[in-house]
């Protein structure tokens, strides 16, 4: 097993991200629920030709993480199979199942509102805020992951995103590719509570 560290911000990502019906198991009717949010934030309606695209998106991803993680074929996937599969990840990171490289992309491509290949600190707090999260974290969050640049872009991306899962320092900037890690780390932004 992975660092306790590692093993927090798996589990964190498992109960704020992916558990989104709080089942405590990663479903299909999660991915059906992330895709949903995804096209009410950006304000695509039913026929949009990207509101069909990100449900396919979604479904691809989830029958590739069903078929990796799902050791048990019970079509969900429970924390100990995500934490295995992360763990698994971790031991080989340049190696992505295609799922998490699917998921890596559909993120990126979500907060790139602009469509301009490069993400910025106002696409991702908005993103985060859509989601019921506290936009100036996000913001500030963004700041530590960007480290001091204004944009990042798709190949900085895949780095931090690799970064979140391999990594055992608190300060790196990949850890916050998700947003705030401060439920993890106890750290406070500001005044504003996360």
């Amino acid at each position: 097993m992975g660092s306790e560290f590692r093993r927090k911000k798996v589990v964190h990502l498992f109960q704020t991200f992916f558990d989104k019906d709080k089942s405590n198991f990663i479903e299909k009717k999660d991915f059906e629920l992330f895709a949903q949010d995804a096209v009410k934030h950006r304000g695509w309606q039913p026929g949009d030709a990207k509101y069909k695209e990100t449900e396919d998106a979604m479904m691809k991803i989830w029958d590739s993480l069903q078929k990796h993680a799902d050791k048990d074929n019970d079509g969900q996937v429970s924390l100990e199979e995500w934490v295995a599969m992360w763990d698994e990840f971790a031991k080989n990171p340049s190696s992505p199942l295609e799922w998490q490289s699917l998921y890596c992309k559909f993120i990126f491509d979500i907060e790139d509102a602009s469509g301009d290949g490069v993400i910025d600190a106002d696409e991702f707090s908005s993103v985060f805020e859509s989601f019921g999260k506290n936009k100036k974290n996000a913001a500030e969050a963004f700041e530590k992951m960007a480290k001091g640049k204004s944009t990042i872009n798709w190949d900085e991306f895949q780095e931090l995103w690799k970064e979140f899962f391999i990594s055992d320092d608190p300060n790196a900037p990949g850890n916050f590719v998700f947003g705030s890690i401060c439920s993890i780390t106890h750290c406070k932004f500001s005044s504003v509570s996360s």
